[in-house]
């Protein structure tokens, strides 16, 4: 407790002398901003002072050497030299000191500020030139303002995006971490949750097959109900563990033919199609950059899909085909004339469960399409749909092409 009250101390007396300070240091900040002008102040015009004097010296020793013609150009370089360094109104005294000192020392009649016609026509060019040179000053300056203004400003908007860099790769971060923990609960439950649901549909089963003739109609469709159920439940399960899976494995990527993947998922499907009428069209199929066995569950999950939803048609019609290739990707679609859907609901689309028609009307777990964009987001691809309500729905999927990724 002793410790404790001398730490509690301790900061209070650090709280005591920060307030100190800092009500002290705007006061001492006051005094220094005047003085640090005052002197600025007086560095500028004493430049303009010293390089009058400076000019005026190399003036005698020009006239000395019988350069009297460039005493006129040393006092537009003390001038120049003020507008530059030290500004437009130093430059301004340089020019008026500069005028007289030249007047005095160097235009006949010496030593005297008496003006003749010499220093008429000295003086419009010598005004010229020092307006000249004070105003190429003054733009320097006034850009030089403009370009570190803009640097601050560039410089905060670095920072600030740096700041938000971070920030992302942080939340990025976790993010991930939070996916994968929700990836091995999904594993998880749907994994334990297997042998529940098996005892059930087994003993269910075993119900119905031994008490079958002590029962009435009702309860035999009430246990057929149960083992439906329990029978849709295990797809539920076998599904979302399939799912939950996908994110785990690692994919081996390599280069894709997809005409004949394709056509080996067609011929998967084909013995539950021979008691339909199904025309296939098959277009020119490109080569991409994915891994093989996941993109033949994508599309195996597409022509699938496209197959259930047709089924109400007299004469089916599936198209698989390419369009749109661009240099970095290429573009499959999967096009059917079946029952569609509204496109209002295109968000739930690829939704894990989501649904858009009923179970009674087409069979299914609702978790097809969510693995569909799963895949094609983990090869860095897109997927999306159009449709209309009973003309049909286009799935299209964009994957990277051949050559862009392992060039």
């Amino acid at each position: 407790m002793q410790s404790a009250a001398n730490t509690l101390a301790d900061f209070a007396g650090r709280d005591r002398v920060n307030s100190a300070t800092e009500t002290q240091t705007p006061p001492a900040k006051a005094t220094a901003a005047p003085r640090h002008s005052s002197r600025r102040i007086i560095f500028r015009y004493g430049m303009a002072l010293g390089s009058v004097a400076a000019a005026t010296a190399l003036g005698f020793l020009a006239d000395r050497c019988n350069l009297h013609e460039s005493i006129f150009t040393i006092y537009l370089l003390a001038v120049a030299l003020t507008s530059w360094y030290a500004g437009a109104w130093p430059a301004v005294t340089a020019f008026a000191v500069g005028e007289l000192t030249f007047d005095y020392f160097f235009t006949p009649p010496l030593y005297s500020l008496s003006i003749t016609r010499e220093d008429i026509a000295y003086f419009p060019v010598f005004t010229l030139f020092s307006g000249l040179l004070i105003w190429f000053g003054v733009v320097r300056r006034w850009v030089e303002g403009a370009l570190r203004q803009s640097r601050d400003v560039l410089k905060a908007e670095v920072e600030q995006r740096r700041a938000l860099n971070v920030e992302l790769a942080k939340r990025s971060d976790e993010l991930q971490a939070t996916n994968k923990e929700l990836e091995a609960f999904a594993y998880s439950v749907s994994h334990d949750l297997r042998a529940p649901v098996r005892h059930i549909a087994g003993f269910t089963e075993l119900l119905q097959k031994h008490s079958d003739a002590v029962l009435d109609d009702k309860s035999r469709h009430h246990i057929s109900m149960i083992l439906d159920s329990a029978k849709r439940m295990g797809s539920l399960v076998d599904d979302l563990l399939a799912f939950s899976r996908i994110g785990r494995a690692e994919a081996q990527k390599t280069t894709v033919h997809l005409e004949p993947l394709i056509k080996g998922v067609i011929g998967e499907i084909a013995p539950d199609t021979q008691d339909r009428k199904i025309i296939w069209h098959i277009g020119n199929l490109p080569i991409c950059y994915g891994d093989p066995a996941m993109l033949r569950l994508v599309f195996g999950n597409l022509v699938s899909n496209a197959v259930k939803f047709t089924q109400t048609c007299l004469q089916a019609e599936i198209e698989i085909s390419s369009v749109n290739h661009t240099s970095d990707e290429v573009v499959v679609f999967v096009k059917d004339n079946g029952v569609g859907f509204d496109m209002k609901y295109k968000d739930k689309l690829f939704g894990v469960f989501q649904r858009l028609h009923s179970q009674e009307a087409f069979e299914g777990t609702g978790i097809g399409l969510a693995t569909v964009q799963r895949i094609v987001q983990g090869h860095g691809g897109r997927v999306w749909a159009e449709a209309s309500v009973n003309n049909g729905a286009t799935f299209y999927v964009a994957l990277p092409k051949a050559g862009r990724i392992n060039a």
